[in-house]
């Protein structure tokens, strides 16, 4: 059997609404091991309480008989777009030389970073689920309250439903770690997920991390850093649990990544 080694917090979590997104409380590291690997939750960034990421416009065209070109526009306030986040240098971290950004996700797949307040994707016919939220340079999701828009979105003319999802209810979307991480980035490299219409706590909802099959969990909605990583192919399961440990009801719940580690 799996040991599963909870990440205890030193401080609880204040008091919120369960469909509020929240910063706050994220200011003490705590770290766990086991077999080698370290989960730790990140020290603190810098903060953006009042950044807001608000839609604007939808635009849907034929691309082909199966498919369509669809074009987000959006607002950004109180948060710029592509300058570097103040303490990129010193995180340590997989950067992107681009600057701060909008996440992108399509159906809990891997994100998109776009550096404008646009997306352009093409889909085929079907249902999906659409999140975007501002990111950090260093790709650390902002989590201030209006800091993300989701939506269910529909293109072309399928022929039944192929997605059923309740908005109104607690979801958890995977942001990071994504793609291959060589040399310095290979080092220490990030953990973050999204939450909607929830959060986390000791005694409610929680993160279960299964990383190279060494289980951890996570009841504080926080980036995390894992490091001592072996080189090659790492897996990565998130499981969102409530406080009976049972998987939450969701189509994107459990959700499964695998990234590459290079000298």
């Amino acid at each position: 059997m799996k040991k599963i080694i909870p990440l205890v917090l030193a401080t609880l979590l204040a008091c919120s609404s369960p469909k509020k997104n929240t910063e706050e409380n994220i200011n003490q590291s705590q770290e766990t091991t086991s077999s080698g690997i370290s989960l730790t939750k990140a020290p603190n960034s810098p903060q953006f309480p009042n950044a807001k990421l608000t839609h604007v416009g939808l635009e849907k065209q034929k691309a082909t008989d199966s498919s369509e070109a669809v074009e987000y526009s959006f607002q950004v306030d109180n948060y710029e777009l592509g300058v570097q986040t103040a303490d990129a240098e010193t995180r340590g971290l997989a950067n992107s030389g681009k600057g701060q950004h909008i996440h992108f996700i399509v159906n809990n797949g891997p994100y998109s970073a776009h550096y404008i307040p646009g997306v352009s994707n093409e889909l085929p016919w079907g249902d999906y689920v659409v999140l975007a939220f501002l990111s950090r340079s260093y790709h650390e999701s902002v989590k201030s309250e209006g800091a993300y828009y989701v939506e269910k979105l529909s293109v072309g003319n399928p022929q039944k439903e192929n997605l059923v999802v309740d908005l109104d209810a607690p979801h958890m979307f995977f942001s990071r770690p994504k793609g291959t991480y060589s040399g310095e980035d290979a080092k220490k490299v990030m953990l973050d997920f999204y939450l909607v219409n929830t959060n986390l706590s000791p005694n409610g909802n929680n993160i279960r991390a299964t990383i190279n099959g060494e289980e951890f969990l996570m009841d504080e909605w926080a980036p995390y850093y894992i490091e001592d990583l072996p080189m090659g192919e790492v897996s990565i399961k998130l499981e969102f649990l409530n406080a009976g440990g049972t998987l939450i009801d969701s189509p994107f719940n459990p959700v499964e990544r695998t990234v590459i580690l290079t000298e």
